[in-house]
């Protein structure tokens, strides 16, 4: 949002809304900003949930190189039958199927499921 529409629905002035938000940041609480395009932006891109599963302690190692991976949007960590939840984007099938395989191969990596997402009606 805005920071003139944050202020007019504060009540305030936009030099106070800036300035709060200038310490928030400064504090750690706001760590970064993104910008959010509207889903007919993005109609020949392809997304996909990957859920893997890592071997033992090997966590922290299969992290740090699916960190390199330009095409992962956001990566988790959870419970349950996964350890690891990546969000996946894409410009064609082909380069899933890439990124697929050369996440398949990092070692320490013993299993995945991935799901192709098809439409968002909730966001």
């Amino acid at each position: 949002m805005p920071v003139a529409e944050l202020a007019r629905r504060l009540g305030v002035a936009r030099a106070t809304v800036t300035t709060r938000i200038d310490r928030l940041v400064a504090s750690g609480v706001i760590v970064g900003f993104s910008v959010r395009v509207r889903d007919e932006a993005e109609l020949d891109r392809i997304r996909a949930i990957a859920l893997i599963e890592v071997e033992g302690r090997t966590t922290d190692a299969v992290i740090r190189r699916l960190r390199g991976f330009p095409e992962i949007a956001a990566l988790h960590s959870t419970n349950g039958g996964w350890d690891l939840v990546a969000e996946l984007q894409v410009d064609s099938l082909a380069e899933f199927d890439q990124v697929l395989g050369r996440i398949r191969s990092i070692d320490g990596v013993v299993n995945s499921e991935t799901s192709l997402l098809l439409s968002s009606v909730l966001r």
